[in-house]
Protein backbone atom coordinates (compact mmCIF):
# COMPACT_ATOMS: atom_id res chain seq x y z
CA UNK A 1 0.00 0.00 0.00
CA UNK A 2 1.50 2.85 -1.03
CA UNK A 3 2.31 6.05 1.58
CA UNK A 4 -0.30 8.75 2.31
CA UNK A 5 -2.05 10.59 5.07
CA UNK A 6 -4.94 9.21 4.34
CA UNK A 7 -3.64 5.80 4.13
CA UNK A 8 -1.47 6.33 7.23
CA UNK A 9 -4.44 7.71 8.91
CA UNK A 10 -6.45 4.28 8.40
CA UNK A 11 -3.61 2.14 8.92
CA UNK A 12 -4.06 3.87 12.60
CA UNK A 13 -7.12 3.85 13.13
CA UNK A 14 -8.10 0.47 13.03
CA UNK A 15 -4.94 -0.91 14.95
CA UNK A 16 -5.89 1.94 17.80
CA UNK A 17 -9.52 0.40 17.72
CA UNK A 18 -8.33 -3.05 18.15
CA UNK A 19 -5.94 -2.78 21.05
CA UNK A 20 -7.94 0.28 22.29
CA UNK A 21 -10.89 -1.97 22.16
CA UNK A 22 -9.35 -4.42 24.33
CA UNK A 23 -8.06 -2.29 27.19
CA UNK A 24 -11.32 -1.30 27.67
CA UNK A 25 -13.00 -4.48 27.04
CA UNK A 26 -13.23 -5.67 30.65
CA UNK A 27 -14.18 -1.49 32.07
CA UNK A 28 -17.19 -1.43 29.46
CA UNK A 29 -18.54 -4.66 30.88
CA UNK A 30 -17.62 -3.53 34.48
CA UNK A 31 -19.77 -0.15 34.15
CA UNK A 32 -22.69 -2.00 31.77
CA UNK A 33 -22.77 -4.15 34.78
CA UNK A 34 -23.30 -2.17 37.36
CA UNK A 35 -25.08 0.26 35.69
CA UNK A 36 -27.67 -2.61 35.23
CA UNK A 37 -27.21 -2.83 39.19
CA UNK A 38 -28.02 0.93 39.64
CA UNK A 39 -30.95 0.79 37.63
CA UNK A 40 -32.53 -2.52 39.18
CA UNK A 41 -31.87 -2.11 43.00
CA UNK A 42 -34.87 -4.77 43.82
CA UNK A 43 -32.51 -7.43 42.25
CA UNK A 44 -32.17 -9.61 45.10
CA UNK A 45 -29.17 -12.02 43.75
CA UNK A 46 -27.12 -8.45 43.71
CA UNK A 47 -28.10 -7.32 47.36
CA UNK A 48 -25.42 -5.86 48.97
CA UNK A 49 -25.71 -3.96 51.85
CA UNK A 50 -28.17 -6.09 53.65
CA UNK A 51 -25.53 -9.42 53.80
CA UNK A 52 -23.01 -6.64 55.29
CA UNK A 53 -20.27 -7.62 57.96
CA UNK A 54 -20.23 -5.36 60.74
CA UNK A 55 -17.24 -5.76 63.17
CA UNK A 56 -16.13 -3.05 66.00
CA UNK A 57 -12.44 -2.71 68.09
CA UNK A 58 -11.01 -0.43 70.10
CA UNK A 59 -7.22 -0.02 69.75
CA UNK A 60 -4.24 1.60 71.58
CA UNK A 61 -3.00 4.79 69.54
CA UNK A 62 -0.09 7.04 70.10
CA UNK A 63 -0.96 10.62 70.28
CA UNK A 64 -0.62 11.97 66.57
CA UNK A 65 1.97 14.95 66.20
CA UNK A 66 0.29 18.67 66.08
CA UNK A 67 -0.37 18.78 62.68
CA UNK A 68 -3.12 19.54 59.77
CA UNK A 69 -6.20 16.96 60.37
CA UNK A 70 -5.32 14.81 57.05
CA UNK A 71 -1.87 14.33 58.16
CA UNK A 72 -2.70 12.95 62.14
CA UNK A 73 -5.51 11.06 60.48
CA UNK A 74 -2.70 9.06 58.10
CA UNK A 75 -0.43 8.50 61.22
CA UNK A 76 -3.51 7.28 63.00
CA UNK A 77 -4.74 4.80 59.31
CA UNK A 78 -0.92 3.62 59.66
CA UNK A 79 -0.71 2.87 63.60
CA UNK A 80 -4.01 0.99 63.04
CA UNK A 81 -2.61 -0.91 60.04
CA UNK A 82 -5.73 0.17 57.86
CA UNK A 83 -5.92 1.99 54.04
CA UNK A 84 -8.13 3.97 52.37
CA UNK A 85 -9.82 6.99 50.92
CA UNK A 86 -10.04 9.29 54.05
CA UNK A 87 -13.59 11.35 54.36
CA UNK A 88 -14.00 13.88 56.85
CA UNK A 89 -18.00 13.20 58.01
CA UNK A 90 -18.19 15.77 60.45
CA UNK A 91 -16.51 19.50 61.34
CA UNK A 92 -13.90 18.67 63.69
CA UNK A 93 -15.02 20.83 67.32
CA UNK A 94 -12.21 19.52 69.73
CA UNK A 95 -8.50 19.33 69.71
CA UNK A 96 -8.34 16.22 71.73
CA UNK A 97 -10.80 13.72 69.32
CA UNK A 98 -10.33 13.22 65.44
CA UNK A 99 -13.55 11.36 63.98
CA UNK A 100 -13.33 10.69 60.10
CA UNK A 101 -14.06 7.58 57.73
CA UNK A 102 -11.55 5.59 55.16
CA UNK A 103 -13.16 3.38 52.66
CA UNK A 104 -12.18 1.50 50.37
CA UNK A 105 -14.26 -0.59 47.68
CA UNK A 106 -15.41 -3.03 49.70
CA UNK A 107 -14.79 -2.31 52.87
CA UNK A 108 -15.69 1.00 54.94
CA UNK A 109 -13.64 2.76 58.37
CA UNK A 110 -15.43 4.26 61.00
CA UNK A 111 -13.25 6.03 63.12
CA UNK A 112 -13.46 7.84 66.41
CA UNK A 113 -10.08 8.82 68.26
CA UNK A 114 -9.68 9.96 71.70
CA UNK A 115 -6.17 11.60 71.84
CA UNK A 116 -6.23 12.02 75.87
CA UNK A 117 -7.18 8.29 76.32
CA UNK A 118 -4.82 7.33 73.59
CA UNK A 119 -7.07 4.79 72.01
CA UNK A 120 -9.35 4.50 68.91
CA UNK A 121 -12.62 3.16 68.51
CA UNK A 122 -13.35 1.13 65.07
CA UNK A 123 -16.36 0.37 63.60
CA UNK A 124 -15.78 -2.04 60.15
CA UNK A 125 -17.92 -2.83 57.51
CA UNK A 126 -17.40 -5.25 54.91
CA UNK A 127 -19.28 -5.81 51.46
CA UNK A 128 -19.70 -8.62 49.33
CA UNK A 129 -18.11 -8.69 45.60
CA UNK A 130 -21.68 -6.76 44.29
CA UNK A 131 -20.86 -4.14 46.82
CA UNK A 132 -16.85 -3.35 45.29
CA UNK A 133 -18.51 -3.40 41.76
CA UNK A 134 -21.30 -0.70 42.85
CA UNK A 135 -18.91 1.30 44.59
CA UNK A 136 -16.40 0.79 41.94
CA UNK A 137 -19.02 2.60 39.37
CA UNK A 138 -19.18 6.22 41.69
CA UNK A 139 -15.61 5.59 43.20
CA UNK A 140 -14.43 9.04 42.53
CA UNK A 141 -12.87 10.24 46.21
CA UNK A 142 -14.45 14.09 45.93
CA UNK A 143 -17.54 15.27 45.59
CA UNK A 144 -19.31 18.12 44.07
CA UNK A 145 -19.77 21.48 46.31
CA UNK A 146 -17.34 19.30 49.23
CA UNK A 147 -14.06 20.83 49.28
CA UNK A 148 -12.86 19.18 52.18
CA UNK A 149 -12.73 15.73 50.76
CA UNK A 150 -10.13 15.69 48.49
CA UNK A 151 -8.20 12.59 46.92
CA UNK A 152 -5.21 11.64 49.54
CA UNK A 153 -5.28 7.77 48.67
CA UNK A 154 -3.28 6.41 45.94
CA UNK A 155 -5.28 3.75 44.81
CA UNK A 156 -8.14 6.44 44.31
CA UNK A 157 -6.33 8.31 41.57
CA UNK A 158 -5.02 5.56 39.69
CA UNK A 159 -8.71 4.62 39.44
CA UNK A 160 -9.50 7.98 38.23
CA UNK A 161 -6.71 7.89 35.78
CA UNK A 162 -7.91 5.02 34.54
CA UNK A 163 -11.35 6.22 34.01
CA UNK A 164 -10.25 9.28 31.83
CA UNK A 165 -8.33 6.65 29.90
CA UNK A 166 -11.56 4.99 29.06
CA UNK A 167 -13.34 7.77 28.73
CA UNK A 168 -10.56 9.44 26.08
CA UNK A 169 -10.58 5.37 24.54
CA UNK A 170 -14.30 5.51 23.83
CA UNK A 171 -14.33 9.12 22.36
CA UNK A 172 -11.71 7.89 20.36
CA UNK A 173 -13.46 4.93 19.37
CA UNK A 174 -16.26 6.31 18.25
CA UNK A 175 -15.47 8.99 15.99
CA UNK A 176 -12.70 6.45 14.54
CA UNK A 177 -16.00 4.38 13.93
CA UNK A 178 -17.59 7.33 12.27
CA UNK A 179 -14.92 7.83 9.65
CA UNK A 180 -15.22 3.94 9.11
CA UNK A 181 -19.22 3.91 8.63
CA UNK A 182 -18.17 6.93 6.25
CA UNK A 183 -15.98 5.08 4.15
CA UNK A 184 -18.40 1.68 3.55
CA UNK A 185 -20.54 3.65 1.12
CA UNK A 186 -23.00 1.11 1.04
CA UNK A 187 -23.71 0.87 4.68
CA UNK A 188 -23.88 4.81 4.99
CA UNK A 189 -27.84 4.68 4.91
CA UNK A 190 -28.51 2.32 7.79
CA UNK A 191 -25.49 4.12 9.41
CA UNK A 192 -27.24 7.31 8.92
CA UNK A 193 -30.33 5.85 10.90
CA UNK A 194 -28.70 5.01 13.45
CA UNK A 195 -26.79 8.01 14.42
CA UNK A 196 -29.82 9.68 14.02
CA UNK A 197 -31.40 7.28 16.00
CA UNK A 198 -28.91 7.50 18.75
CA UNK A 199 -28.36 11.35 18.60
CA UNK A 200 -32.59 12.00 19.04
CA UNK A 201 -32.42 9.41 21.96
CA UNK A 202 -29.72 11.41 23.79
CA UNK A 203 -31.23 14.90 22.51
CA UNK A 204 -33.74 13.91 24.76
CA UNK A 205 -32.56 12.85 27.79
CA UNK A 206 -30.02 15.63 27.53
CA UNK A 207 -32.31 19.05 26.47
CA UNK A 208 -35.81 17.44 26.11
CA UNK A 209 -36.53 16.37 29.33
CA UNK A 210 -35.41 20.18 30.57
CA UNK A 211 -38.44 21.63 27.84
CA UNK A 212 -40.93 19.64 29.92
CA UNK A 213 -43.06 21.36 31.92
Amino acid sequence: MPWSPVNTFEFWNRRLHYYIGLYLLFFVWLFALTGLLLNHPAWKFAEFWPTRRQAAFERQIARPPAAPDLTQAKNILAQLGLTGEIEWTSARADARRLDFRASRPGHIFEIKTDFDRERATVERIDLNTWGVMHILHTFTGVRAGDSRNQRDWMLTSMWVWSMDAVAIGLMTMVFGSYYMWWRLRRERAWGLVALISGWMACWLFVVGLRLLE
